[in-house]
């Protein structure tokens, strides 16, 4: 059989992103070949099935290939696809970011490969900074600076998935961003499961506000910073300070989960609806052009009308504009799976009308942009970003990875024209 590089399918978050391009070079490394490798997501039970789907789909594609399937969701259940005809090896989310497993995956390994290779999560105590030197373009790159969560919110299995809360010290984060802006990038975004935790178990417990401003300082040909999803109660007031560097990106992505306060309790959140509103207009006192993206559950168990309702509203009391928006759909062995469910149809219900409301959010912000100068950092030839997330097309070809300033002429769906 002649010799191919491994086929990398990534499913779910930006940390899932990082993490298959870290991958990439450890499998390069070790010489595995012919290989296909797909790194789950757990945060719903679609996530689940879609991965199951897709381990199908490339089995029919490769069926000559080692199927290897990792990522959370490998991590919260390997039985489950342990047991897939289709699947050789299954590898948790410390194994999958280890030399050694990978080592043992190449050809011209003389052991015996275990099929399945998942440690206790809970017992990791590090994250590594994987020094990764690209993404596909010259344009953005993500740098992870934490993994795990210390939280147990009661509808999200990912703290099982992913361990406790570490961070990547500063320094070396700082390091990494220094080697990618010196290479090109011209963007960095900050990732992580709980983001606004960091620096909560490294010596003198540094707070992600002083992370953001030691790399503003120490990074000054970084032209764009950015912030990836995180928890506005945690935010420090040195990350507040920070809003106002043009440097750092004008648009934060929330995890709300929900508008209404009995629910937000038995979620188990730590913020209230009023803690979110406030967060929004004091970030915007200091930053007046702030975007905000949420993340929002619709029926979660005990969900009434009215407090459905009290999400819908928080999209203009917030001021939201890029919603993800999550149909409930419980996963076993966390504590909303044993509450009382809403039916299926009304779930799918509101999280229509929820998608609605932002689908409105969406072209009113876009609607404010027409004829407004923007700075677009361009992903390809045709499409950029503006520093607050809106995706630009170009009507001709633009330099890929380049900063280019531009006034939309239009929109079309959920892009500017330019």
């Amino acid at each position: 059989m002649t010799a191919k590089p491994p086929v990398f399918s990534n499913h779910g978050c930006r940390l899932n992103a990082y993490e298959t391009e870290a991958m990439k070079a450890l499998a390069a490394e070790a010489g595995v070949e012919n290989a296909v490798v797909i790194n789950t997501c757990a945060v719903t039970s679609e996530a689940v099935r879609k991965a199951q789907q897709d381990i199908r789909k490339q089995r029919r594609a490769n069926p000559d290939a080692r199927l290897i399937v990792t990522g959370c969701a490998a991590q919260t259940d390997p039985d489950r696809f342990a047991n897939m005809a289709e699947v050789d090896v299954v590898l948790g989310n410390t194994e999958k970011m280890s030399p050694a497993a990978w080592a043992g995956l190449a050809p011209d390994f003389a052991g015996e490969t275990e099929p399945v290779q998942v440690d206790d999560i809970m017992s990791v105590t590090e994250t590594a900074a994987h020094l990764i030197d690209g993404f596909g373009t010259r344009a953005r790159a993500y740098v992870q600076v934490q993994n795990g969560c210390d939280h147990r919110c009661t509808f999200c299995i990912i703290p099982f998935g992913r361990g406790n809360s570490r961070s990547v010290p500063a320094g070396v984060v700082v390091e990494q961003i220094k080697r990618l802006a010196d290479q090109g990038y011209n963007e960095i975004v900050l990732t992580g499961v709980d983001l606004t935790s960091w620096g909560a178990d490294l010596p003198s417990e540094p707070r992600l506000g002083d992370l953001v401003q030691r790399i503003l300082k120490l990074v000054p040909n970084l032209p764009r910073l950015r912030i990836s999803s995180i928890d506005s109660i945690e935010v420090d007031e040195a990350l507040l300070d920070a809003l106002q560097n043009p440097r750092l990106m004008p648009h934060l992505h929330l995890s709300l989960q929900h508008g209404d306060d009995l629910i937000l309790k038995r979620m188990k959140r730590r913020h209230l609806r009023g803690d979110a509103i406030d967060f929004a207009h004091k970030a915007r006192e200091l930053r007046p052009d702030m975007t905000f993206g949420a993340d929002i559950i619709a029926g979660f168990p005990t969900e009434t009308e009215a407090h459905f309702e009290n999400s819908l509203a928080l999209v203009r009391d917030c001021g939201l504009t890029w919603l993800h928006v999550f149909p409930y759909s419980p996963r076993p062995g966390t504590p909303a799976a044993r509450m009382p469910q809403v039916r299926g149809p009304e779930i799918k219900a509101r999280a229509k009308r929820l998608r609605e409301a932002g689908e409105a959010a969406v072209q009113s912000h876009l609607a404010v942009q027409i004829g407004a100068p923007h700075r677009v950092l361009m992903e390809n030839e045709t499409m950029g970003r503006t520093e607050h997330f809106a995706e630009v097309i170009f009507d001709a070809p633009q330099p890929t990875g380049q900063i280019i300033q531009t006034t939309p002429r239009g929109s079309a769906g959920h892009q500017l024209l330019a």
